[in-house]
């Protein structure tokens, strides 16, 4: 009889776990605003180290979520005026094998580092819009407006 309580303890806690994993997932998809994509978080072994994410948008930051996790902080953010794609690329070898292959590779830089991020064709060309929308100049920096100056009517 033993057994049988411990191993429904255990399906039970699984069953938990596996409920607040799809529960924070169905949170964050429920602001709107979210994409499909997959993040490189590791770079040892060529072609690998790809996770599966869920990007938010939020105002001027893309928030990165890991799909299979308990943090609801985001693992990266993305500043878009501190954002620039510096390659787009197919998947290649190995990652092939880990992803669809209308998918694509965006190698970004911003102020801190370079990631990789990858998500689908017709995901991109939103992404990239969303991207050029950033105001111009620096990060957090308001252009000034121009001043039209005195308005004089000719007669």
């Amino acid at each position: 009889m033993q057994v049988l309580e411990v191993f429904g303890i255990c399906v039970g806690a699984l069953l938990f776990v596996l409920f607040a994993v799809f529960l924070r997932r169905r949170l964050l998809m429920l602001g709107g605003g979210t994409i499909r994509l997959q993040i490189r978080v590791t770079t040892i072994v060529p072609g690998r180290g790809w996770s599966t994410a869920i990007g938010q948008f939020a105002g001027n930051t893309l928030r990165i979520h890991r799909m299979f996790s308990f943090a609801f902080r985001p693992k990266r953010i993305l500043d878009r005026g501190a954002t620039v794609v510096e390659e787009r690329r197919p998947p290649e070898g190995p990652e092939r094998l880990t992803m669809p292959g209308h998918w694509v590779i965006l190698r970004l830089a911003t102020t801190i580092d370079e990631i990789e991020i990858a998500m689908a064709e017709s995901t991109v060309t939103g992404f990239l819009s969303w991207l050029e929308a950033a105001p111009p100049g620096p990060p957090g920096s308001v252009a000034p407006r121009p001043s039209l100056g005195p308005r004089t009517i000719e007669p």
